[in-house]
């Protein structure tokens, strides 16, 4: 293994410089040049710019912008939110962040650093409240469920994790989220009646920040094209070009980097969105459920 690890060199890719390589070879592709041409421009060889096109190693500024240069994209917006995501990959790879030394991580590692850098979220959610807004009593009650009730300072240690995240929705640069969620994921009752009574309480907190858009997809709804799973949209810029799509399963966890498949991502949350409730009836809704919360 440890041969096999060191022939790799520096293949080495994140989800953000896999993003970053992809939209340099989209505009590589759209200008008509070639690898050689573009390491040319870079005094490079052509090796170097097929890794960065595949996200294997850090983009330095000056190559980005010389590429963008050569590739006719003129767009200084669109320049600055590349060397936005190259920034942000390159903290990534130095394991900058207070989730550096979380433990219980695991495999949703990738996404906490992702939605640590992130300027904006929508999420949608059918069986859990996201996790940006779960209480830690909330929280408790799914790591009981999930077999953890033995170790009770690892339970301890994923209610700090969720803090951390959620510090995210108060800083200096508030994490904008737009989250959709399905009327049977309030009514479930996690925990118990005193459990969700808090959470939807918590939920109506949130709805008075200017940064947190939460919308209820009623019951009454019937059958949409999202109901097949849970989703994230992530975004790191203001271009939707770079934005990544996270789905989690009960197995496992992917991302969605392809630019044709996130599009759809967008148009099934575009769809969601409308058939739900305006922010006011779903605070109306919440603020009912959570009444009703009696034993």
């Amino acid at each position: 293994m440890a041969a096999s690890q060191a022939g790799l060199g520096n293949r080495v890719s994140t989800v953000l410089a896999r993003k970053l390589g992809a939209e340099l070879l989209r505009l590589r592709d759209g200008a008509g040049l070639t690898q050689p041409q573009a390491a040319a421009a870079l005094s490079a060889t052509a090796a170097k710019v097929a890794k960065m096109e595949r996200g294997w190693v850090p983009i330095r500024d000056p190559d980005i912008i010389a590429l963008c240069k050569l590739y006719g994209a003129e767009d200084e917006a669109m320049v600055q939110d590349l060397l936005q995501i190259a920034r942000l990959d390159r903290e990534r790879r130095r394991a900058k962040g207070w989730w550096k030394h979380t433990p219980d991580t695991r495999e949703l590692a990738e996404y906490i650093v992702m939605e640590d850098a992130a300027q904006r979220i929508r999420t949608w959610q059918l069986a859990l409240v996201p996790g940006l807004f779960q209480t830690a009593d909330y929280v408790r009650a799914l790591c009981v469920v999930e077999g953890a009730l033995e170790d009770l300072d690892g339970i301890e240690r994923i209610v700090d994790l969720r803090r951390k995240r959620q510090a995210r929705l108060t800083d200096e640069q508030p994490l904008k989220v737009h989250a959709v969620i399905w009327e049977a994921a309030l009514r479930q009752l996690v925990g118990g009646y005193d459990v969700m009574r808090e959470q939807l309480v918590h939920l109506l907190d949130l709805t008075k920040l200017p940064n947190v858009h939460i919308q209820v997809l009623p019951f009454r709804t019937g059958a949409h094209v999202s109901m097949g799973g849970a989703f994230n949209i992530v975004s790191f810029a203001d271009s939707a070009a770079l934005d990544v799509v996270h789905v989690d399963t009960i197995a496992s966890t992917r991302w969605v980097e392809d630019a044709g498949q996130g599009s759809a991502y967008d148009k099934y949350f575009e769809q969601v969105a409308r058939l739900s409730l305006s922010p006011h009836a779903s605070a109306k809704l919440i603020d009912d459920i959570a009444k009703g919360m009696q034993a």
